[in-house]
This record gives structure tokens, sequence and C-alpha cells, in this order.
């Protein structure tokens, strides 16, 4: 299984929360993660997205075919977002577009195998693979990317 783990680009500050949208420079980078992550994309990619705003911003600048999960939103647990993902045992790729801590949260899981916080830059994602060998679930980061670095 495939497992992309994509941060929300920058976005406003303010309240309520989950009504925060991109700033100017949030929609750029979004837009420029979205251009590098596009053509490598699996063909049968499945991207679900925080019901955040920024979030949902963040997923549309893909041009593609999202959900909303409600089980995203901030505040989520890594187990909880593993859970969603169907990790590892999802027959099609997914790509999470969500919220720090929570994705450091996953991602320290996934490379640690324990709990943990790691950081996730605004807009940046990391890309997991599960797979088995010997009986064994083995874990590979294929990527990281960030938009400053695009």
């Amino acid at each position: 299984m495939e497992l992309i783990l994509w941060r929300h680009a920058e976005a406003e500050d303010g309240t309520p929360d989950l009504e925060r949208k991109l700033t100017g420079k949030g929609r750029k980078q979004a837009a420029r993660m979205a251009d590098w992550l596009n053509p490598r994309l699996p063909p049968d990619i499945r991207i679900l997205s925080s019901p955040a705003v920024r979030t949902l911003q963040t997923a549309q600048a893909l041009g593609r075919d999202y959900e909303v999960a409600p089980g995203l939103a901030p505040g989520a647990s890594a187990e909880e977002v593993l859970a969603i993902a169907g990790w590892p045992a999802a027959t099609s790729p997914m790509l999470i577009v969500g919220h720090q801590p929570t994705l450091g949260q996953v991602a320290m899981q996934l490379l640690a195998g324990q709990a943990g916080d790691l950081t996730l830059k605004k807009g940046g994602l990391w890309w997991f693979q599960g797979r088995e060998r010997m009986g064994q679930l083995q874990v590979v980061l294929r990527a990281v990317a960030v938009p400053d670095w695009l």
C-alpha cells in the first residue's frame, strides 16, 4: 500500500478553526505541490481530506476528485488516520490531506513504530509504501517534498 500524507498549505489565522482559508502564499504552495504530485500519483489513488476549509482548498489544487473524511479533522489521532487510510491492508493507494501534529505523529508511527512527533512543513508531504517481506511489514519512505524545494 502507498500512503501519502500532505499537510495543508499556509492558512490565515483566526477562528473558527475549520473555516480558516489558505493565504495567497498557501494557494501558491498548494499549486506548486499539486503540479509536482499530479504526474506521480498512481491512477487508482484515493484522496481523502479533512473537512477544514484549508485542507479542502489544498486538495482542490490537484484538480481531482476527493472525499471529505470528518475523522481527519484537527485533533484526530494517528491511529484514527491509519484506520481511515486502511493501513497497511488497503488495496488502493491513499492520499491524506490533513493537519499537524497528527500527520507528524502518523509519520513517526510508520518510520519508528512508536508514538512521537515529527514535523511536516506547511504544504509538504511524506510518501510511504508498505510492503511485506518474509512475513514482516516493511515501511519504505519513498519521497519527502516541500513547496519551497519545487
